[in-house]
């Protein structure tokens, strides 16, 4: 006998009056929206605005708050499930509880996770509320900037969200819709120069913007220094020269690096440092997951390590 079908989720976080209620509040008005069934809204706080109730009962949606984060715990949730036994359930979070500590029911499943950031606001929480704000950004599928009208730092704001989550689609709004923050005068190297030099920072916004946009790095060369690492997953004969990055606190420190095509690859050891000067391609790789930026090494030198091993993305102005 097949299980019982569990019930999908859909977070918004964020911190207070970021524009959390105005998102679900315009979803919930859209067409597509509608469902026969009951759908259950749990808003853990409450801004400036609220749900309309004929928004509410057009929508055939029941609103839930709970004011304490020690109240949200999977035995709450699931008296609301059998008290409404909704068809899905949406949950606007206290953008200020520590977003470790959310636990849904087994019946539960989320479908997707979505970040709200208020623009004028974020260089101030990325710097003193960090570690919160990291935990909200790390496993969203959407992350979505608004009110970022006149924010000359957009392409930064940027880079120190893909430090956070690569995959996340990022959205900058302003009063007339959707901004491009893709400018090429932003990077902090030169795209035109033979091979374009990356320094540490360098390093690092080349790898998030050439996942983005490797179609303006195809056929150019870079430059720069990485830690020998062979990972499964990629190509025979390649490597990964990779770098270490901090996108919060120690705790937070991963990798990134590209697939590295190499005539020589036996004679790397794992860890040692090299400077690798590379032509930017695009290939398969099963390691991303599906095509993604490859690198084709026109030489590989061994190198003293760093003075500075670790990038260090938790500043934005760094």
């Amino acid at each position: 006998m097949l299980g019982k079908k569990k019930k999908p989720v859909y977070i918004i976080n964020g911190f207070l009056d970021s524009g959390k209620t105005d998102f679900f509040r315009y979803t919930m008005a859209q067409p597509y929206f509608q469902t026969k069934g009951c759908t259950l809204l749990i808003v853990c706080e409450e801004g400036e605005n609220g749900y309309e109730e004929t928004l509410l009962k057009k929508s055939r949606t029941v609103l839930e708050v709970i004011e304490e984060e020690s109240d949200f715990t999977p035995a709450a949730l699931m008296a609301l499930e059998a008290k409404y036994d909704p068809e899905r359930v949406l949950i606007e979070w206290n953008g200020m509880w520590n977003f470790r500590n959310l636990k849904l029911p087994k019946a539960w499943q989320l479908e997707q996770q979505i970040t709200v950031i208020d623009t004028q606001t974020f260089s101030m929480y990325f710097t003193n509320m960090k570690s919160l704000l990291s935990d909200q950004l790390r496993a969203s599928d959407l992350i979505l900037f608004n009110r970022a009208d006149g924010v000359e730092e957009l392409p930064t704001y940027k880079r120190n969200v893909k430090a956070v989550n690569q995959k996340a689609e990022i959205i900058f709004e302003g009063m007339n819709g959707e901004i491009d923050v893709t400018l090429d005068e932003d990077l902090p190297y030169d795209l035109n120069a033979d091979p374009i030099e990356l320094n540490n920072f360098g390093f690092g916004n080349f790898y998030l913007d050439a996942l983005d946009h490797v179609e303006r790095y195809l056929g150019k060369r870079v430059r720069f220094f990485g830690m020998v690492m062979k990972p499964g997953g990629i190509p025979d004969g390649c490597f990964v020269p990779g770098r270490f990055v901090m996108t919060c606190c120690a705790q937070d420190i991963q990798v990134l690096g590209f697939a590295c095509e190499y005539g020589d690859v036996t004679a790397l050891q794992e860890k040692e440092w090299v400077e690798v000067t590379a032509r930017v391609d695009k290939k398969e790789v099963e390691a991303y997951g599906g095509e993604g930026p490859f690198l084709v090494a026109e030489s590989v030198k061994k190198a003293a390590a760093p003075k500075t091993e670790i990038i260090d993305f938790s500043n934005p102005n760094e």
